[in-house]
């Protein structure tokens, strides 16, 4: 889908944290990146968090106890692992399925929540996961909640990966969708949830554009 027109149209530069939440593939990346470049302030990716200590497991490294050690950085578009620059490296699907695993460990979790909360706490921002508006930043100021049926989601997830030259069947894209969608909230720790304060926005047959001057509309 084609990106919205406009430029940066900047708000009040008053610190402020933007929480985005929303199961995976409803759209939270793109909305929360677009959103950051229209108000002027930083995006923090937080699924590539995971991801990049996801790669970390992958290579070795054992999470429960060096945690402490592992240093994630968001340089830009550059996702950086103690320095290295990973962000070629965190999109596959055994990374994908290696985020979620990991990211119910209470060591993992601490690590990065702590990281985060410190982004926000230098500077304004506005940051998407499962659990920014519950659990980083409960008092964030603006709070999103969005969300799709597993169906469109996997279609889009299916474009995407055909787009790309990747091998995918939309089957098995669902099944593991709906998986995601069920260890993300069932798991013990900061489960993902609709907080009451958040603003749920379905984004079946909306397009970007549509998405984003919602968002925008009650920022403002």
């Amino acid at each position: 889908m084609a990106r919205p027109a406009g430029k940066s149209n900047n708000v009040d530069a008053a610190h402020f944290v933007v929480a985005i939440d929303g199961p995976s593939g409803a759209g939270k990346s793109t909305i929360a990146r677009l959103l950051a470049e229209r108000l002027g302030i930083d995006y923090v990716d937080t699924g590539a968090m995971y991801r990049a200590v996801a790669l970390a497991s992958l290579r070795g490294t054992p999470l429960d106890s060096q945690m402490e050690g592992i240093d994630v950085d968001l340089d830009g578009s550059r996702v950086l692992l103690n320095g290295e620059d990973v962000s070629g490296l965190i999109r596959t699907a055994e990374v994908t399925k290696e985020a979620s695993r990991i990211s119910q460990f209470p060591e993992v979790r601490a690590r990065l929540v702590a990281l985060q909360r410190e982004m926000g706490a230098r500077k304004s921002v506005v940051m998407d996961g499962r659990d920014i508006g519950s659990n980083v930043f409960p008092d964030a100021r603006y709070k999103f909640y969005l969300t799709a049926t597993p169906e469109e989601r996997a279609r889009r997830r299916t474009k995407e990966m055909r787009e790309k030259g990747m091998d995918a069947d939309y089957a098995a894209v669902l099944a593991d969708i709906e998986k995601r969608d069920w260890d993300d909230s069932h798991r013990a720790v900061n489960p993902l949830v609709k907080t009451a304060d958040a603003v749920e926005i379905v984004t079946d047959g909306l397009g970007i554009d549509e998405v984003l001057a919602r968002v925008l509309e009650i920022i403002k």
